[in-house]
């Protein structure tokens, strides 16, 4: 179990359980960046969940988990609404004030797991061509919808928050580093300028948010990590001899 002190500013106790990999950590990371607010960080074995993890997420037993003054938060979007709730005076607000914004915002960013994300995984869980076709046209199809998403919550910003990185950007940006990692062992293109001009060029502002580059894991090691899993699954569906 690593420990590392990472932020800048004034979070008092604050400690996030996670694993490395997980695009849900992502979320968590670069919330706390953009707010400025120095935590520890505990790298989860989840092939061998600690007893910490287990006291503190006793239901779900998943990452990420916040603890604040050693009250634990769970599911990373919730943890994101807190952040914002517990510390309104450091950085950008994530949720917008209006009511019906709020509702918008978390409307599209529940969106995002429900379908982008199930499509897209779906992709990888397939075991016939005509299987993946379909999955992966339900993946662009949820795309084309946040294309639109996008165009409409903006307002002709950069951001689904408009001016700044809100909560749907948040939502979204947490899967940013496993699209680019997966791109060159799927061959599809999840964000592709030409299908989702929009979404494609705030893939490219995100990844050159100083926030985002400190909260997202390396392409390369993503890549190994893949390439391990994928040689893992392949050797456990092979016949015992």
């Amino acid at each position: 179990m690593a420990a590392t002190g990472v932020g800048g500013g004034g979070g008092d106790e604050l400690t996030v359980l996670g694993a490395w990999a997980s695009p849900f950590l992502v979320r968590v990371r670069l919330a706390l960046h953009l707010k400025a607010l120095e935590y520890e960080y505990v790298e989860v074995d989840l092939k061998d969940k600690s007893d910490l993890l287990l006291a503190f997420n006793p239901v779900h037993k998943k990452v990420p988990v916040l603890l604040h003054g050693g009250k634990p938060v769970c599911e990373s979007m919730l943890i994101v609404q807190y952040l914002d709730d517990a510390f309104p005076g450091y950085g950008p607000a994530f949720l917008p004030a209006d009511p019906h914004d709020r509702a918008v915002a978390r409307f599209w960013a529940a969106y995002v797991d429900d379908k982008l994300l199930s499509s897209w995984v779906g992709i990888f869980a397939t075991t016939t061509e005509d299987e993946k076709t379909e999955a992966v046209d339900r993946t662009l199809a949820a795309l084309d919808a946040l294309e639109g998403a996008f165009r409409e919550c903006s307002g002709g910003k950069g951001w689904f928050g408009g001016d700044g990185v809100g909560y749907v950007d948040i939502a979204l940006g947490g899967f940013v580093p496993a699209m680019n990692a997966s791109e060159p062992t799927t061959g599809l293109k999840i964000l592709d300028p030409a299908r989702t001009p929009l979404l494609a060029a705030w893939k490219e502002r995100f990844c050159a948010l100083d926030a985002a580059k400190a909260a997202m894991p390396p392409t390369e090691r993503l890549l190994e990590s893949g390439k391990k899993r994928q040689a893992e699954l392949q050797a456990a569906a092979q016949p015992n001899k």
